[in-house]
């Protein structure tokens, strides 16, 4: 694992912020969407949005021309004028981003990036290039939620944004994962999503106090890296690292997410962690909506999953469950690549 990381200068308000779409687009899907979250940025952060041509186009250019999302990317991070980056919306293919993505320009121009879920794969990009890189804070489906902005997304958002590190990461008060509705009706914004009691942490594994850099990211897009073996880093690269882990709303099986940090267990990278930060998982989306108590009990089956494989291949790692990260709302960007203190003892998880 590199030891020295760069944690690229905070944002200051008034700054300029590219808006890419290395992954799907959606301006054309839901425009009004996409005019909100540039609002937010605006409003509410006080930053000064430039759209850059991926963001504009369709899914079918983004899919067709890979090369051409990586080289927004390496425009933005190249103009002196653009202090962050922030990604319109996940998807699925990026994957096919990185092999055009040259890690020493993102080392040699060091810029804030922020984006979630298909996203990850640039995130393990930055970390290759020894470069923090933030997991959330996207446009679309975070800073565009229905309603108001959650106080809580609100306050790690503005963390990430303008501040050296994110601090100490608490539990939000509520939270929610009704899917968003502009998704099956991209006319429509939709309505605010109903909020409930947040249940807090739960806490399993060892009972040491461990700092590590943090690496990871979205559950799917970890598994397809590890398929390629391309951009996963070596054993001894990520050897006291504290692994982040979030479920999409895709809603994959324990069956399937077990298999996922089975295959990082034998390949020799789960026994290597210090700790591992698990976000809460969606228990529905657009796709499909079970009742309540299914939602409940999909949810434990992921945790007991995550624990005992977790437990088979590295018993004395800490393992946090429940974290306000990924694919549910309200959220915290995780910092990639930067330190991270998990202390089973005090139930804490900070950022230095």
């Amino acid at each position: 694992m590199a030891n020295d990381f760069v944690n690229p200068p905070a944002l200051s308000p008034g700054d300029r912020v590219a808006v890419l779409a290395p992954s799907s687009g959606g301006a054309r899907t839901a425009p009004h969407v996409f005019e909100l979250g540039l609002d937010r940025l605006r409003t509410t952060f006080d930053l000064e949005p430039v759209v850059y041509p991926t963001a504009r186009q369709g899914d079918e250019f983004l899919a067709a021309n890979p090369r051409a999302r990586a080289a927004d990317l390496h425009a933005a991070v190249r103009d002196p004028e653009i202090a962050g980056i922030v990604a319109t919306i996940g998807g699925a293919d990026q994957l096919r981003v990185l092999r055009h993505v040259d890690t020493e320009v993102l080392a040699e121009h060091p810029t804030r990036f922020y984006g979630m879920s298909d996203n990850t794969n640039l995130s393990l990009a930055f970390w290759n290039a020894g470069v923090v890189s933030y997991n959330g804070a996207q446009l679309m489906n975070e800073l565009a939620v229905p309603g108001e902005l959650p106080e809580y997304t609100e306050r790690y958002c503005r963390r990430a944004f303008f501040e050296d590190s994110i601090g100490e990461l608490e539990p939000s008060s509520e939270w929610t994962d009704e899917p968003t509705t502009w998704w099956t009706n991209p006319s429509e914004m939709g309505s605010p999503p109903a909020y409930e009691p947040n249940p807090g942490w739960r806490w399993a594994g060892g009972t040491e106090s461990v700092t590590g850099r943090l690496w990871g990211g979205s559950q799917a897009i970890l598994k397809w890296n590890l398929a390629a073996d391309r951009y996963v880093p070596d054993a001894d690269e990520l050897d006291g690292a504290v692994l982040a882990v979030e479920t999409a709303e895709t809603l994959p099986s324990e069956v399937e997410v077990r298999g996922t940090l089975m295959s990082m267990g034998e390949r020799g990278l789960l026994e290597r962690f210090a700790a591992v930060l698990v976000g809460r998982p969606p228990g529905r989306s657009y796709l499909e909506e079970p009742p309540r108590e299914e939602r409940e009990a999909y949810r434990e089956r992921l945790y007991d999953a995550i624990v005992d494989e977790v437990g088979r291949y590295n018993p004395d790692a800490p393992v946090v469950l429940g974290l306000d990260w990924g694919h549910t709302n309200p959220v915290s960007p995780l910092p990639m690549g930067a330190r991270v203190s998990v202390d089973p003892g005090s139930e804490s998880i900070t950022f230095e």
